[in-house]
């Protein structure tokens, strides 16, 4: 048994949470071995000015501490799931994805409490395309503005710039306990969330084979395989947070089933698509269920990002 184990971390408070719920675990399993946070700073986060799609690439939560990984100045690294890439770097594996919490998106509007109230052209702030072309699709009259920055700065900028409505994922709310300031809670049906919303994920060197053993009581089985089919799904349309879309998984007696989305970035056009199999079939569903909606009119939304350079 090692005698400690470094987590690599961002610095905000929500990352900071999720990294020592992690070491709590690990301290719990194994309490003669020290378990240390080690934080980093991200392009994610450095660079706020800009939406995350016109940032580019991919990873830009998780390459910094990859980069720590790989040197081995730690020995894992705790992410959301949703910004984890679909494919890793050499060398880096998913060692385990902890039990998801709750995957939907909330409206935070102290004045108008939910998304029907809000007036003709409100003011809504967000740095998610999803979310902006699913809002719009239910109420193209809204005026959707980017926000970013950590929980707590979107909070102070729901004040500070004038918006009537921001929209967040819950599970950060719950986590740092804020769940008090959320008015609305939209159903996986009414807002479809990010891939692995709502899950941490665990990366590790994949040839660390003492630490992928230590971290296999973390690893929640259900989770593990709804993600998986969502991932699928991402991987297979190579968009990342540029393209519009959204996919949610649930498992039930052993059957997965997958919920999507592509729209267009002003919400008019929108296709959604369900599948379900056996979810040891994960990546096959979340494959066929994006070539599904690629095939039904996606592949038109896609070449529309393109031609206006989101893509």
């Amino acid at each position: 048994m090692r005698e400690v184990i470094r987590i690599g971390t961002r610095q905000s408070a929500l990352a900071l949470w999720q990294a020592e719920y992690v070491a709590e675990r690990l301290r719990t399993l194994y309490p003669m071995c020290r378990v240390e946070l080690v934080h980093h700073t991200t392009i994610g986060d450095r660079i706020l000015e800009k939406p995350l799609a016109e940032i580019g690439g991919k990873g830009l939560f998780t390459e910094e501490l990859e980069a720590s990984m790989r040197s081995g100045d730690v020995d894992i690294a705790v992410h959301s799931l949703k910004d984890m890439p679909t494919e890793l770097p050499d060398g880096l594996i998913l060692g385990a994805i902890t039990a998801r919490e709750v995957p939907c998106d909330v409206l935070v509007s102290p004045k108008y409490k939910t998304l029907d109230q809000l007036p003709q052209g409100a003011k809504v702030g967000t740095s998610s395309l999803r979310r902006q072309a699913q809002l719009l699709h239910q109420r193209p009259d809204l005026t959707i503005c980017m926000l970013r920055g950590n929980v707590q700065t979107r909070l102070r900028k729901l004040d500070e710039e004038g918006f009537d409505a921001i929209v967040l994922a819950q599970a950060g709310l719950k986590r740092l306990g804020l769940e008090d300031k959320i008015t609305q809670v939209f159903t996986v049906d009414e807002l479809i969330p990010a891939v692995g919303q709502g899950a941490l994920a665990i990366e590790c060197r994949s040839d660390d084979e003492e630490m992928l053993r230590l971290l296999e009581p973390l690893n929640d089985e259900t989770t593990m395989w709804c993600t998986r089919g969502e991932r699928s799904f991402l991987r297979q349309l190579d968009g990342g947070c540029q393209v519009p879309m959204g996919v949610h998984g649930t498992v039930r007696k052993g059957q997965l089933t997958l919920k999507g989305i592509m729209c267009s970035l002003d919400g008019k056009t929108c296709y959604e698509g369900e599948m379900s199999g056996p979810q040891k079939s994960a990546e096959i569903l979340g494959r066929n269920l994006a070539k599904a909606l690629y095939e039904e009119g996606g592949k038109s939304i896609i070449e529309d990002l393109v031609q206006k350079g989101v893509l």
